[in-house]
């Protein structure tokens, strides 16, 4: 649990992927034939083959915070990046790239049910602008900060979304055996604003057929919405959500996959929400793909959590997904 430790625990907004970049990189050295960074930031890891070309896109970028001004009392305001939720950022305590932590507040008169990210700061324990602009600057970005925890068969850590769907395609690299399929393993950024690097990758490669891995919520908690995922019941074959709707042939090559290695999977149809198969389905004259899930409670917050097993079955899923020849399913 190391790497999916380092992995969760870096800094890498949307837009400021290269930290993260840099620990997938180095561990996929001397495992692929080639391994370059596009114009975008996108990481492309390539295994050559003979076959068609399949694209697998986990995307790296987390939501964040980026400073937008910092007042005479060295109180920061700010502006969400990518999906954040006022609930989960009030009294949440964030990090910056270069270290520095502080905590969501927001102003006293303020009701905090209804209060609006104009009415929110961080507070990094300066005392004064000078104070803060020596550690903090209009622009920096910050993330949820988060103990990384494993209890049990469950990991709890901030940025699972989508470390959790990085590390499975680490993993999944590491163990491929024999393929013919030409496999690109390509680690996305900001796709928490808008499924930008999976769209440049997608037009760079041009892949016969793509995958995309990334996580979704369940439906296994308390009074929870009746959703169909649960934790420990494997990884999920999803069949759309509100940015594409899975193509027939990569849902044969999803279920196909899972079956053939007796991996647990569920299915899952959310009526919301985009994965980087939304923008990759749409690139150039159009690209068969689809999505595996990571169950996952608790998403965009300092704490999501998810199950070591589903973890497991997703790389070991996607590993068989590269060794099936996608020539057969290509409609």
């Amino acid at each position: 649990m190391q790497l999916l430790k380092n992995l969760t625990t870096c800094v890498s907004p949307s837009g400021r992927e290269s930290g993260i970049s840099n620990i997938i990189k180095n561990e996929l050295t001397g495992i692929c034939d080639e391994i370059f960074t596009d114009t975008l930031g996108n990481l492309i890891c390539h295994k050559k083959g003979n076959g068609k070309k399949l694209m697998l896109a986990a995307h790296m970028d987390e939501i964040g915070f980026m400073v937008n001004f910092i007042d005479d009392d060295g109180f920061i305001r700010f502006s969400p990046i990518g999906g954040v939720t006022k609930y989960n950022s009030i009294n949440s305590t964030v990090e910056f790239i270069n270290g520095t932590k502080g905590k969501i507040s927001y102003e006293n008169k303020e009701n905090p049910s209804s209060v609006g990210f104009e009415k929110m700061y961080i507070d990094i324990g300066a005392q004064s602008k000078d104070e803060a602009e020596k550690l903090v600057q209009i622009g920096d970005m910050a993330s949820y900060y988060g103990e990384f925890a494993l209890v049990g068969n469950r990991i709890m850590a901030k940025a699972l979304d989508d470390r959790a769907g990085c590390h499975a395609l680490i993993r999944a690299m590491q163990i491929v055996k024999n393929t013919d399929n030409d496999i690109y393993a390509v680690f996305t950024v900001q796709e928490e604003v808008g499924l930008r690097g999976a769209k440049t990758a997608a037009a760079l490669i041009s892949p016969d057929m793509a995958v995309s891995v990334d996580v979704s919520n369940v439906g296994d908690t308390p009074l929870s919405t009746e959703l169909n995922l649960r934790l420990g019941k494997g990884p999920a074959v999803k069949m759309k959500d509100a940015s594409f709707i899975i193509h027939e042939s990569v849902k044969n090559l999803l279920l196909d996959s899972a079956r053939e290695s007796e991996i647990p999977y569920q299915l899952e149809a959310a009526s919301y929400g985009g994965t980087d198969a939304g923008a990759i389905h749409l690139t150039g004259g159009g690209i068969a793909s689809g999505t595996i899930s990571i169950p996952t409670r608790y998403i965009h917050s300092a704490s999501e959590i998810i199950d070591k097993s589903d973890l497991e079955n997703t790389a070991k899923l996607l590993a068989k997904v590269m060794e099936n020849p996608i020539e057969k399913y290509i409609i």
